[in-house]
């Protein structure tokens, strides 16, 4: 039987991992953080923008992202 959650979990000390994988050099940009909420996710989306040359291409796999939750953000111009 699979563990169950209460509407009232917390996530007691728990952090959130975001990553990004380079599969050419193998290079990883990696944040952690306190709260998974997408203020978190979009500080790490303007980390992969800050760190990613401009000519490069970025394609995105969100897996398990409550992405559908958030009103969505204007476009960057990338």
């Amino acid at each position: 039987m699979p563990e169950r959650r209460t509407h009232d979990y917390h996530r007691h000390g728990v952090t959130s991992l975001f990553a990004a994988f380079n599969i050419a050099d193998g290079t990883v940009i990696g944040e952690s953080h306190r709260q998974h909420r997408a203020t978190e996710f979009r500080t790490f989306l303007a980390t992969i923008d800050k760190t990613v040359p401009a000519y490069l291409d970025i394609h995105l796999i969100c897996d398990n992202y409550g992405t559908h939750k958030t009103p969505p953000y204007p476009a960057t111009g990338r």
